[in-house]
């Protein structure tokens, strides 16, 4: 396309899934006999937009992760398999360290399996023209603005109210910038984004997601 990038893919699953239970990370249950990492994966191995891949893992998975990803060719778009940190941000900062010669990069959570080729397409398309973006979706219910109390304090529009998804996607030193003005704690940060507002680079766009999109949290959502 008119205009193209370089973008790499930072697929973060270096957390515990703790919230899932069992003695397994999230991330490695298996969806029709393959792992939830295995389906993001090849999402962006297939996507054409997308010229290499970073995969941050557990520690305790590394060598396997290695293994399965870089050996075989089954994946050719893959550059580095290496170790998450402590927390999401430190996950991130990782991957970045080995992006280095892409002009962008798009973060997205290994436990989002159901990423379509068209919103990796579209967040692609969209970092031609800026410089940070997110893919959303709107929320279906009202949201509750709440104090440390527990007292409601703003009822926002609910049409100004989204969902946030990944990919998220950024021209790339500009999230290495935000990393780094983050400093080393990067533990209040959920998301890339925060990252890049806190820093404050310039506006976030948004673009339409798809509530297909979702992120394997609990075991609720293995159903269905």
């Amino acid at each position: 396309m008119k205009g193209a990038v370089m973008v790499y893919a930072v697929i973060v699953a270096g957390g515990s899934g703790s919230r899932i239970g069992g003695k397994v990370p999230k991330q490695f249950l298996e969806i029709g006999g393959k792992s939830i990492l295995r389906r993001t994966v090849e999402a962006f191995e297939k996507a054409p937009s997308v010229g290499g891949i970073v995969l941050v893992v557990p520690t305790d998975y590394l060598g396997k992760c290695r293994e399965e990803y870089t050996r075989g060719g089954a994946f050719s778009k893959m550059k580095a398999v290496v170790p998450g940190g402590d927390c999401r941000g430190e996950s991130v900062r990782a991957g970045l360290l080995c992006c280095g010669g892409a002009d962008a990069v798009m973060v997205h959570d290994g436990a989002r399996p159901f990423v379509s080729q068209d919103i990796i397409a579209r967040t692609a398309e969209a970092l031609v023209e800026n410089e940070a973006v997110i893919v959303a979706v709107p929320s279906k219910d009202t949201v509750k603005i709440v104090d440390e109390e527990g007292f409601v304090v703003e009822t926002p529009a609910r049409k100004n109210c989204f969902m946030v998804q990944t990919p998220q996607a950024f021209k790339y030193d500009a999230i290495v910038k935000a990393y780094e003005a983050a400093g080393e704690d990067l533990s209040a940060f959920t998301d890339d984004s925060m990252v890049y507002e806190a820093a404050g680079l310039g506006r976030v766009k948004v673009i339409e997601g798809s509530y297909e999109n979702k992120k394997i949290t609990t075991p609720d959502d293995l159903k269905g």
